[in-house]
């Protein structure tokens, strides 16, 4: 399967509106005498036309080409009265409306913890290898006799015959070099969808779920209910909320309509953002509704994008929305009612853009993985400094701890293994996950009062490769012990350092299997290497977590802002590249999770340990 190419995307050219018409021929003189004449005259006014048609799509910024494609991209012209500034003014973070003008916060109500999606944990891969190439533009025809032998690129020479001044994305270059604009190169343009997209979702917040009222969850912009008194100083008084692990589609919408630098401009804007909930519309279909339903919104949502003049720029490659749950509640594989999911990262369109998820498919290119919510919501600086400096003391009684539940059901799972030992070890704490009211897993106090004592948290597989707890350890200061590389280290790419052995342990699943001791595995680890494990953990907290949106961090950068700049200058790297006649670099989707690994020098092709817990075939 090849990326997909925008020429399939349905996408409406104009040209200002109008259609041009040929003309067929010069109209032939009644005497044999005016034939010359009259043709002299057409070619005149062919020139002329040409002439000051081209004039015009330079004149106007709309001549471009996609990547390493050196077709013609043709966008309607920027009218003042549609866009109405050239750059926009920095917004104020304390306040703003929702895009769709209603209120992004439901009524409260009463709610409980929700429980894990009951799925299966097998993770389905793509059944054969795909590339990915360079995306041809709408005006470009499916094939040419220009293309190369690589794949289908053509050679750089054509699009680097165009003017950095002629592609449609050259005023949002321009500005990522202009020194006297903070947002320089950093502006974001918020895409138009009726709230039925978004925001009329949390207004029905008693729907989202069939077993859980989330009214509760999706107040205070997808924080959850604000926990105060600190829990008997498990929390600060302040900034702790309990949040449920699916909200992210509220929590970034919230964020972005105060991000201080967007722009109603879209020719000024490094990034495009689509309000679109798509985490939130696909919890509500996923049990007891046929695949028709499933896709409606998805297929809606389609349409409605790639008809917008923003789209033909780039054929939707500087797009973003949040899809704030598991790559596999949008990967289904058939269209047969019993699939999972929804198909809505399967549509052409969408394999263009960027999906912001909890949890990436390691082979494919354009989902990425943020941080699940944790608890803590800081408004200030100040606030994840008091909270550093605590976790930085605590005294740590046990070496290690779990929180979590057995999956007998799961041939793969090494959950019950980890059990056994922690209970046999009298350095390990365990804390039983259960259904019902007893249950001290959904309790916020309970599971970050464990991590808070432990110096290691084991944290293997949830119910697909990634889990919440994770993030929640680190938030306690609690070094991470990872058994699969797909939890965290090929996920979380853009938040967590590259070297995994900074903030981590890894001990395989196989080396569990074999009664390798989890115990005297941790034991053997230097006390100074443990210490410089747990302050880098600590330091990473601010990445980890999803600051108030009312208020900013100055001096450092949340989960929000690191997601963000990653996807402005991946778009930014791929404009230049264009203007460079680079064109995009063709790679392997089934090596997705290899790319972010390797080091200079290396090819994805090099063996890696990791290969075969990431094959498929």
């Amino acid at each position: 399967m090849k990326r997909h190419n925008t020429a399939e995307v349905p996408v409406p050219v104009s040209y200002g509106g109008k259609v041009e018409k040929t003309m067929g021929g010069a109209k032939q003189g009644r005497g044999g005498g005016g034939g010359c004449c009259s043709r002299l005259w057409f070619m005149v006014v062919l020139s002329v036309t040409v002439t000051l048609l081209v004039r015009h799509c330079y004149d106007s910024g709309v001549i471009g080409h996609g990547a390493a494609a050196g077709g013609v991209v043709r966008i309607e012209p920027v009218h003042r009265g549609f866009y109405h500034t050239r750059k926009a003014s920095p917004v104020d973070r304390g306040g703003g409306t929702s895009f769709s003008g209603h209120s992004s916060s439901p009524p409260d109500a009463g709610g409980s913890a929700k429980p894990e999606s009951p799925h299966d944990s097998g993770v389905k891969a793509p059944s054969e290898l795909t590339t990915v190439e360079h995306t041809k533009q709408p005006s470009e025809p499916a094939s040419t006799g220009t293309e190369s032998d690589d794949g289908g690129k053509p050679s750089s020479a054509s699009s680097s015959s165009l003017p950095a001044a002629a592609h449609p994305f050259a005023r949002a270059l321009a500005a990522a070099g202009d020194k006297g604009d903070r947002c320089g190169g950093r502006y974001v343009y918020v895409q138009e969808l009726p709230p039925r997209f978004n925001t009329d979702m949390v207004k029905n917040c008693a729907t989202l779920f069939p077993w859980t009222d989330m009214c509760a969850f999706t107040a205070n912009g997808g924080f959850g209910p604000q926990m105060s008194g600190g829990d008997g100083g498990v929390f600060q008084e302040t900034g702790w909320y309990n949040s449920d692990q699916y909200t992210v589609d509220i929590i970034f919408h919230d964020r972005i309509r105060r991000y201080e630098c967007l722009t109603d401009d879209p020719s000024l804007a490094a990034a495009v953002y689509v309000p679109f909930f798509a985490g939130l519309e696909v919890a509500r279909h996923l049990w007891g509704f046929n695949v028709t339903t499933r896709d409606a919104m998805a297929l809606e949502v389609v349409d409605i994008i790639t008809s917008r003049p923003e789209w033909r720029a780039m054929g939707g490659r500087d797009h973003f929305f949040t899809a704030g749950r598991t790559t596999w509640d949008f990967r289904r594989l058939n269209d047969g009612d019993a699939g999972w999911g929804s198909k809505l990262f399967s549509l052409p369109a969408i394999k263009n853009m960027t999906a912001l998820v909890v949890e990436a498919s390691p082979w494919h290119l354009n989902d990425a993985a943020i941080p699940f919510p944790t608890a803590f919501h800081p408004a200030s600086d100040e606030a994840v400094f008091v909270w550093q400096d605590k976790v930085r003391r605590l005294e740590r009684p046990w070496l290690f701890s779990f929180a979590g539940a057995a999956r007998p059901g799961s041939a793969k799972s090494i959950r019950s293994e980890l059990i056994a030992q922690c209970r046999a070890s009298s350095v390990c704490s365990l804390m039983e996950c259960a259904d019902g009211p007893s249950n001290k897993c959904g309790s916020p106090a309970s599971y970050m009062r464990l991590f808070q004592s432990s110096t290691f948290c084991l944290q293997p597989q949830g119910d697909s490769y990634t889990r919440k707890s994770a993030f929640d350890a680190m938030l306690a200061g609690c070094i991470p012990v990872f058994f699969h590389p797909g939890t965290a280290y090929v996920q979380y790419t853009w938040h967590l350092p590259r070297n995994h052995a900074d903030y981590s342990v890894y001990i395989s699943e196989d080396d569990v299997r074999r009664n390798a001791s989890i115990e005297e595995r941790l034991r053997r680890i230097a006390p100074a290497a443990v210490e410089r494990m747990r302050e880098t953990v600590i330091s990473l907290i601010p990445t980890v977590v999803y600051a108030q949106p009312s208020s900013r961090l100055d001096t450092m950068k949340d989960a929000f802002d690191v997601a963000v700049d990653a996807i402005v200058d991946k778009v930014t790297r791929l404009r230049r590249d264009i203007v460079d006649g680079r064109g995009e670099e063709e790679k392997l989707e089934m090596y997705s999770w290899k790319y972010p690994l390797l080091r200079e020098g290396q090819k994805v092709e090099d063996p890696h340990e990791w290969d075969p817990l990431f094959a498929f075939g």
